[in-house]
């Protein structure tokens, strides 16, 4: 890669992000085993909270899909030959342990019945998640860095946005914010327009808190590690 005069990528925010994933991921099966059979209000609440995750990890990783991967590849040389294709295989297998899940819920949503099948389909989708978020802030965060400029990495943020709900924005921004640190939020917030960037820090948190208070029984759900 020749050298550029522009800002390399600030990753921090990726580490942010997938703090949120192992949160939400690592809680959703008890959840939904928690839920009494039958009960259907219950189902439809945890159910929605589900949807809503696997749709942000979805459409996350298709970001990096499409704008991490290929550039990886063709600036890192022998530095990146292995480990994308690695990345790239083990996005393949969450997106069949998503696939598993996503057929699952609406039955499940419906009937509240057979929560065990549901619970061990999302045990199976978090052994994968974090076994590739780990290698990824070991081997790839590392590598961006050195071969995509700020401007190239804020696509990601940029695809999310895109390709995501427009209402959903602020409580998917309120969840990675709940463990988020304060110079890595603020920096997220630079790439935003004017009015979000002034709206969402006190928006986004009371939206997360409302959703955790109606998903967890309490708006200060588990912390990473705690």
């Amino acid at each position: 890669m020749q050298a550029v005069n522009e800002p390399m990528a600030d990753v921090r925010d990726m580490y942010m992000a997938h703090t949120m994933f192992r949160r939400e991921f690592r809680l959703l099966p008890q959840l939904v085993r928690d839920v009494v059979p039958g009960d259907t209000q219950r189902a439809e609440v945890v159910a929605n909270h589900a949807d809503t995750v696997c749709h942000i990890l979805h459409v996350h990783h298709e970001g990096e899909d499409m704008a991490l991967w290929p550039r990886l590849v063709e600036r890192g040389g022998e530095e990146t030959a292995a480990i994308v294709p690695t990345m790239e295989g083990q996005h393949h297998g969450i997106e069949g342990a998503l696939a598993e899940v996503t057929a699952l819920l609406p039955q499940w949503r419906a009937t509240a019945q057979r929560g065990d099948d549901v619970a061990a389909a999302f045990d199976r989708l978090l052994e994968k998640l974090l076994e590739h978020m780990a290698l990824e802030e070991k081997e790839i965060l590392p590598l961006a860095e050195k071969y995509v400029t700020a401007r190239e990495w804020a696509e990601l943020g940029a695809h999310a946005i895109a390709n995501s709900p427009k209402k959903e924005l602020p409580l998917a921004f309120g969840m990675a914010m709940y463990e988020g640190e304060p110079d890595t939020i603020k920096a997220v917030l630079t790439h935003m327009p004017l009015v979000p960037r002034l709206v969402m820090p006190f928006l986004a948190p009371r939206l997360y808190a409302s959703h955790a208070k109606k998903v967890y029984g309490t708006p200060t759900p588990p912390r990473v590690g705690s």
